[in-house]
């Protein structure tokens, strides 16, 4: 292998802590990672190990590490991995790590990340992931996907070029000659993270079809990216109410400044006509986010059974079309959707409900019938304590609805506007959800955030294939409401 300079060296891994952690070490032998002022508790260790761990400080060479070596070894192996497994590590890649010189760093995205190099030879060829993209970060060059559970910071500028040159198909054993070649560790490494993947000779068409499965083929760069992106489980980025920019500009005002031009009041035809006090209006106003909920009178089934029915059962009903022609008559969903897609589901996370025992569901809404899925008990008690959290409360909600996307009911269809569709359904049902709970005099809140890593490993279905789009806490309100 040729190291760029022409040097004949391997590229070395090396393990080290990420900048927002530090480890501390306790009288009794235990190991503590503190995360962003947060305690996390590894376990207990030996003296010799905590020496040794100390290391990830600067780096910790992968190849020491020895789960089948000495106590010592096994110890730091570990709790090597148990740092992984928390997403606590990122990893240095460079053909001499006591020199400093990265030629990349590999930050996980995903918890449980650990970098492998796929099995490679000369005569194979690769090509860059349609999904991947580079961008620069400060002073380095980013190479990221969201199809990628890591993401590559790259220092050395030809490694950067030789990527740039992935977007044709290359064979190895030419690239391998070229001077400035990265190794084919570095190709390994963007193969396995699914960065690149191998292809044919000469292929330039049919590229989409031989990366992924039917699922990935439909969706566009931008629409992924943004679905990864704005929920959580496939990024490391802050995410959520973190008000990046408050130290730098003062936030927009509440009240946009008024138009100029003369104002034409509408408050006085408010107060006759046949439209003066439809119900609708009330509910509307009504309508409250409620984050606190009173488990002593939980929701019941019969209670749960009407409230999805008013908002997501499906019912015979003729949707108009092109002379009614393009949507017969038909079992539909009370709420609108792009191209009458109805690509929505809902899962319902259950803590607590009078005459449903505890556990998740899957609503079938053209049955009217709920569908237990069965999920490991710890799961379903993150899920719930996740909403929570998410919600800024201590209790969880009694019942915490997820609304899942089968994207591909839409992207089929549309260009450009899939995913953007998506949440405007959602933005639709969601209101439904309130407007429900409003009338039945129950408690509801919208969620913004959710895992889609959670769910696929909950579900068992890729996060690109049918995935978690929104949430709404339900349950019965507390006696002290916590409004918005």
């Amino acid at each position: 292998m040729r190291a760029p300079g022409g040097r004949s060296q391997r590229l070395s891994l090396s393990a080290r802590l990420s900048g927002r952690v530090r480890l501390e070490a306790h009288g009794n032998g235990a190991i503590v990672a503190i995360i962003d002022g947060y305690a996390v508790e590894l376990g207990a260790f030996s003296q010799a190990a905590w020496g040794a761990v100390r290391e990830l400080a600067t780096g910790l060479p992968l190849a020491s590490l020895a789960p089948e070596g000495g106590s010592t070894a096994k110890e730091v192996d570990v709790l090597v991995r148990r740092l992984a497994g928390l997403g606590l590590l990122e990893y240095r890649a460079g053909y001499s790590l006591k020199s400093g010189e990265d030629l990349l760093v590999i930050e996980p995205q995903v918890a449980g990340y650990w970098p492998q190099t796929a099995e490679l030879n000369g005569a194979d060829w690769i090509i860059l992931s349609r999904f991947a993209y580079m961008h620069r970060r400060e002073t380095a060059m980013v190479l990221e996907s969201p199809c990628a559970s890591a993401l590559f910071q790259i220092h050395d500028p030809k490694a950067a070029s030789f990527v740039a040159m992935l977007s044709a198909p290359q064979q190895i054993g030419k690239l391998r000659k070229q001077e400035g070649f990265p190794g084919m560790e570095f190709l390994g490494l963007l193969v396995d993270c699914k960065m690149a993947f191998k292809t044919q000779e000469g292929a330039r068409s049919g590229l989409r079809w031989a990366e992924g499965d039917n699922d990935l083929v439909l969706w566009d760069f931008h629409d992924l990216l943004f679905h990864t992106r704005s929920t959580e489980g496939r990024h490391a980025n802050a995410v959520g109410g973190t008000y990046p920019h408050g130290g730098m500009i003062p936030q927009p005002p509440a009240e946009r400044p008024s138009w100029p031009g003369e104002k034409i009041d509408l408050c006085p035809l408010l107060k006759s006509g046949p439209e003066a006090g439809l119900p609708i209006v009330k509910l509307l106003r009504e309508r409250v986010s409620i984050r606190a909920f009173d488990d002593r009178r939980p929701v019941t089934l019969a209670g749960l059974s009407q409230f999805l029915d008013g908002s997501a059962r499906a019912v015979m009903r003729k949707l108009g079309g092109k002379g009614d022609k393009d949507f017969p008559p038909g079992l539909f969903p009370p709420y609108a959707t792009g191209g009458a897609s109805y690509e929505l589901e809902l899962y319902l996370a259950v803590g607590v409900c009078e005459g449903l025992p505890r556990g998740f569901y899957h609503y079938d809404c053209r049955a009217h019938a709920l569908v237990p899925i069965e999920v490991p008990a710890q799961e379903l008690k993150a899920m719930l304590e996740r909403a929570s959290s998410t919600m800024g409360t201590q209790a969880a909600p009694q019942i915490l609805i997820t609304i899942a996307a089968r994207f591909g009911r839409v992207a089929w269809k549309y260009s450009a506007l899939a995913y953007s569709l998506i949440l405007k359904d959602v933005g639709i049902l969601t209101q439904n959800l309130y407007l429900m709970a409003t009338a039945m005099d129950l408690g509801g809140c919208a969620i913004g955030l959710v895992n889609i890593d959670n769910f696929e490993k909950l579900t068992g279905i890729g996060f690109h294939t049918e995935g978690p789009v929104g949430q709404f806490a339900l349950g019965r309100c507390a006696p002290l409401k916590e409004t918005s």
